[in-house]
């Protein structure tokens, strides 16, 4: 009888498959949350002691982005988020940034104040609102809210920000 050693070649196909079955999950996760779903009634607490909720925010286009201080990828798109708020802010764009329920809260005024954060930035203290948006887990995850309430683009990872600029333009040019 002949030993048979297994090699990385012979174990190739397998890798591959699980590469492509990786890839398929993960689209299949971009696309969830899209084409008209209504976003969930939540109420986000703001740094400031405020509420605001997704009612208060119909009628303008408003980017949910879940993330947390501990997310190098969430601290690295922060200065992107803050250059497409100050972009479109005065068109009725609104960024609503949702701190994870591990994340210190302060740790996240540290980092809102240092940063000089220019739009809200709300803490999930009991993880409510994260599992009202789809149980969130993965950050940074970022939603696009259209004008009637509705997701129409849900992005897991750093968003390509030249396809969201298209895609917030498109949505405040619509009634």
């Amino acid at each position: 009888m002949k030993n048979h050693l297994i090699t990385p070649l012979d174990l190739r196909p397998v890798g591959r498959r699980v590469l492509d079955g990786a890839f398929v999950l993960g689209l299949l996760l971009a696309l969830w949350g899209c084409a008209g779903e209504r976003a969930p009634e939540s109420s986000f607490v703001l740094l400031d002691g405020s509420t605001v909720s997704t009612k208060q925010l119909q009628g303008k286009v408003t980017l949910v982005n879940f993330w947390a201080t501990s997310c190098t990828t969430c601290v690295a798109e922060m200065p992107e988020l803050v250059a497409t708020h100050n972009k479109y802010k005065d068109r009725g764009y609104v960024t609503l940034a949702v701190a994870m329920s591990y994340d210190p809260p302060s740790y996240v005024v540290n980092f809102a104040q240092s940063r000089q954060l220019p739009f809200a930035v709300a803490i999930d203290n009991t993880g409510a609102v994260a599992r009202e948006w789809g149980d969130i887990k993965l950050t940074p995850t970022t939603f696009v809210v259209n004008k009637q309430g509705e997701i129409v683009k849900r992005f897991v990872g750093t968003p390509d920000f030249a396809e969201l600029h298209k895609l917030i333009e498109k949505l405040l040019a619509s009634t």
